[in-house]
């Protein structure tokens, strides 16, 4: 393929703005796409919108099956699906973990101390599991209530959390607060285990009340910061509220294991279950009077009770129905919502319909069924978000129909600066409220992981797994690679592409469906058959193999499919 015509497939593609990251998004932003070429049908662009916003990925078996059940019957079969788990990485091999006599210790503390094979499975899940609506959810919810391997060195402990949040997707949010609050993993995070009545700890308090649910300006009902006589924010918690949360929370700890003849302190922790409180004799919890967020809870309440106290008060706040929508509605469908479509989700978060308040299955239902996010490919200039590595990664190895052991996308996350359970702070790999650089007053929170050199790794990512795959056989980079704790590697099915033979056409309206919902315009599909059509390097599967090849590097490397609209 002559290089010429290629960089003017991809400057079609992009309205001449650079191909790939946050420029090609900021002119999305300025200049709202043209019509599409060929008219697909609204039902099936609608299809493709929603599998982009429910799974890690269209496939033409989730669009046909969207097109076929209608979008609403589709949801409710997924809300009742399951079938993905991490339940197997809290077992005692997990739980009660050594390397002792290990013929590798490197490979073992890799696979029984480290977070790596829990995202392994999270994208073996994403890749083939059915459950795609909850797995997403699931990812969403672990980028709102973070806990990091960069810190936490047990592989059960991220897996116990992982599922807390798979178990709980469709579950209710004050539940999520009450088993993250007790979660092993976030007690070493942000040090709530060993937090005791003489040295009260206040990391996890406040991180509850900033990130996980209240917010620290009070928000209206559409998510919209209430403000002063002087146009300043108004607080919703002080510092006493965060030192009040931080005294009940006191005595909790690991579980442990081991012989009873060896002190408690002193005995492994076990991240697999939820913690403790401290025996008696140690005196750690704070038996007195607490007040906070207008609670008061009496001297010689229990542990447990002040704990319900604390969850309770957090999660019956106002503030968070709409900041749990707002995140929620920016990780599924769009950077940017109205508030009127906050206000909506708030209200389902705040009642679901029968009186129930957090009721997350039913937040998840409203988001999607909302006018704001059905119907054929948006065309407002504020409109949709910016693929995140993660989502970039499965979108492109479900479009392959990729299977493997999940070694393959964990690494190249590393190289995309989104490296699965392992956000380099609280705030997760980017803050929900980020600018959109340029954007007139936008927020863009996953394009914190472009610009410079990353965008450039998204480009050679293009690169390398469509132009050079077939120089590389079946792809050297998805092999196992026993050595770094994989075993069977990663493969991609090439001849789904290789069927079309000649039929450019037939392969372009695929790509054009599947990856950029059917709104492909009459000149980006001229100059991207242009493209195809140059390559006349072999005959048969081979040439058409080159020729999808082509195709998939420039749309890959496009604002079109980075941006979901």
């Amino acid at each position: 393929m002559s290089n010429t015509v290629a960089k003017g497939a991809a400057a079609a593609l992009a309205g001449g703005a650079i191909v790939g990251g946050v420029l090609a998004y900021n002119a999305s932003h300025f200049a709202a796409p043209e019509a599409p070429a060929a008219a697909v049908p609204a039902e099936t662009a609608d299809a493709v919108r929603l599998a982009k916003q429910a799974t890690f990925g269209p496939t033409k078996a989730v669009v046909d099956a969207i097109v076929a059940q209608g979008p609403e019957a589709w949801v409710d079969g997924q809300l009742a699906t399951t079938g993905s788990t991490y339940a197997d990485f809290t077992g005692s091999t997990y739980a009660k973990p050594t390397c002792e006599g290990a013929a590798d210790v490197a490979l073992c503390i890799q696979t029984k101390f480290r977070a790596q094979p829990v995202a392994m499975r999270f994208y073996q899940n994403a890749l083939t599991k059915p459950d795609q609506l909850r797995q997403r959810v699931a990812f969403a919810l672990s980028q709102m209530i973070v806990v990091s391997g960069m810190k936490v060195e047990s592989t059960a402990g991220i897996a116990a959390f992982q599922q807390a949040m798979l178990t709980n997707a469709f579950g209710n949010y004050r539940t999520i607060l009450r088993e993250v609050t007790l979660s092993a993993a976030m007690g070493d995070y942000l040090d709530l285990a060993g937090s005791n009545r003489t040295q009260p700890n206040q990391n996890y308090a406040r991180e509850l009340l900033q990130i996980f649910s209240i917010y620290p300006s009070q928000l209206r009902i559409d998510g919209t910061v209430v403000t002063d006589a002087r146009g300043a924010s108004v607080p919703t918690y002080t510092e006493a509220d965060v030192d009040g949360v931080a005294r009940a929370l006191t005595g909790w700890t690991y579980a442990r294991y081991g012989s009873t003849s060896v002190p408690f302190h002193e005995r492994p922790r076990n991240y697999a279950v939820p913690m403790v409180q401290f025996p008696a004799s140690y005196d750690a919890f704070d038996p007195g009077a607490k007040t906070f967020l207008g609670v008061t809870v009496p001297a010689g309440a229990t542990p447990q009770q002040n704990l319900d106290a604390v969850v309770d008060a957090a999660f019956n706040h106002p503030n968070v129905g709409p900041y749990v929508a707002r995140q929620l509605i920016q990780h599924l469908v769009t950077s940017n919502p109205s508030p009127a479509y906050v206000a909506r989700v708030a209200g389902v978060f705040n009642d679901n319909g029968a009186g129930v308040r957090g009721d997350l299955k039913a937040v998840v239902r409203a988001i999607l069924l909302d006018a704001e996010a059905r119907g054929p490919v948006r065309t407002d200039p504020d409109y949709g978000k910016l693929k995140e590595p993660v989502l970039y990664l499965t979108s492109f190895l479900r479009l392959m129909g990729a299977t493997g052991d999940g070694f393959f996308p964990y690494a190249r996350g590393h190289d995309l600066n989104q490296k699965v359970f392992e956000a380099p702070s609280v705030f997760n790999f980017y803050p929900w409220d980020y600018p959109l650089p340029q954007g007139g007053g936008l927020v863009s929170p996953s394009t914190k992981l472009t610009g410079g050199g990353l965008d450039f790794e998204r480009h050679n990512f293009a690169f390398h797994y469509t132009l050079l795959d077939s120089i590389l056989g079946t792809g050297r980079d998805y092999q196992a690679n026993p050595a770094l704790g994989s075993k069977s590697g990663t493969k991609v099915n090439w001849k789904q592409w290789e069927t079309f033979g000649t039929n450019v056409d037939g392969m372009i309206d695929q790509m054009d469906l599947l990856m950029l919902a059917g709104s492909m315009t009459a000149e980006q599909r001229s100059a991207l058959k242009a493209a195809m059509l140059a390559v006349t390097d072999g005959t048969g599967s081979a040439l058409a193999r080159k020729r999808a090849q082509t195709g998939l590097y420039i749309l890959l490397s496009s604002p079109q499919f980075q941006v979901d609209r």
